[in-house]
């Protein structure tokens, strides 16, 4: 581009704010260059994770750097109306703990425990989480903020916030395995979230690996989740403390199955490395029909490291086609626990980045 050009882009770049006139530069002969500085804090991003028994919600900068968050317990999966009004009063207090307005955030961003069609934004599938059949997250929130929402399936966006922000950076293709009330695989191909024609990609939850096992929620028999979701392993561990005579106390949380597991407790060792055995028949198929660049764990149960990636990695060895995984780097999340809210706040921020009239402070300038 011409030097008159790029003066243009850069004074209608200077008017919306998003960057400004830091100092002189050094010298290259001739006047000293101006540097210019991206202004992170010139409006921001509001995230909410939708979690089965709970809602986060984080206040983050345009780099999605968090300045506030905020969580609390809820039974989402049987009472929308709860969990709508939880997540407006989530909103409000990170807002309110910043000082920011509603008029400065340029988007607020959804994770929900559901898939998502693209062509009816904001609603869960009631196959899924039938409680929600009529009520619309988008709709709600835009109404309460008066501000653009954009909704996506929790794993997805754990995909790409570990693409954007953390340890899938380097991977132009990655897989990110929530495991939590249940199973989810958030899908990455060439950058880009993978949703599939009516946003079912991913579910690796509901896959079946035993067509005689228990009925799930979805109405399918023996699904992955069924097996390794949260209910099925905290009734596992006390299954084996029962077997094992042991006098602990049975776990009521995937922290307190880790905890005890860390600690050396046998049972929960066991349940853990079950895990991840169970894990791998699901993630082998996986790595056979999509060979991902790298698979990344996510959810509570990711603190539990090698106790349960060893015995996940054993399983898919005996289970993938060697060129499938030879390429393949297995690990867990290397984001905290409001990593998937950061996700969600970082789907508003891309798509702001493919449409800039949504940045607030466009209206003062060029969009």
């Amino acid at each position: 581009m011409s030097r008159s050009t790029v003066s243009a882009i850069v004074n209608d770049l200077l008017d919306t704010g998003l960057v400004k006139e830091a100092r002189a530069g050094i010298s290259s002969g001739g006047r000293r260059p101006i540097i210019l500085e991206f202004q992170d804090r010139s409006s921001f991003i509001v995230g909410i994770e939708l979690g089965a028994t709970h809602v986060s919600c984080v206040l983050t900068d345009l780099i999605c750097n968090v300045r506030a968050s905020w969580a609390a317990p809820a039974p989402v999966r049987d009472d929308p109306v709860l969990a709508l009004k939880k997540m407006t009063m989530g909103v409000s207090a990170v807002l309110d703990a910043d000082g920011v307005q509603a008029s400065q955030v340029l988007g607020i961003g959804v994770a929900v425990p559901s898939p998502v069609n693209n062509k009816r934004p904001g609603e869960l599938l009631p196959l899924v989480v039938p409680k929600w059949d009529g009520y619309n997250v988008a709709t709600h929130l835009e109404e309460s903020f008066k501000r653009p929402v954009f909704v996506d399936n929790d794993a997805n966006l754990g995909a790409l916030a570990e693409l954007w922000w953390g340890t899938g950076s380097s991977s132009k293709d990655l897989a990110y395995i929530k495991v939590a009330t249940g199973i989810g695989a958030g899908l990455i191909i060439d950058g880009r979230i993978f949703r599939g024609s009516g946003g079912i990609a991913g579910e690796i939850g509901h896959t079946s690996i035993d067509p005689n096992g228990p009925p799930c929620v979805c109405g399918l028999n023996g699904c992955l989740s069924m097996f390794v979701g949260t209910p099925a392993l905290l009734r596992r561990a006390k299954d084996e403390l029962l077997a094992r005579g042991s006098k602990r106390k049975p776990p009521t949380s995937i922290d307190e199955l880790v905890n005890a597991a860390l600690d050396g407790e046998p049972s929960c060792v066991e349940v853990l490395r079950y895990t991840g055995n169970t894990l791998g028949v699901g993630i082998a198929n996986m790595l056979n029909l999509l060979n991902p660049g790298t698979v990344i764990i996510g959810g509570g149960i990711a603190r539990a490291g090698d106790l349960i990636l060893d015995p996940l990695q054993e399983a898919i060895r005996g289970l993938s086609l060697p060129a499938s995984i030879r390429e393949t780097e297995i690990k867990t999340t290397g984001l905290n626990e409001w990593g998937i809210a950061v996700g969600a706040a970082t789907l508003a921020l891309e798509a702001a980045l493919e449409t800039p009239s949504l940045f607030p402070a466009a209206s003062r300038g060029v969009a």
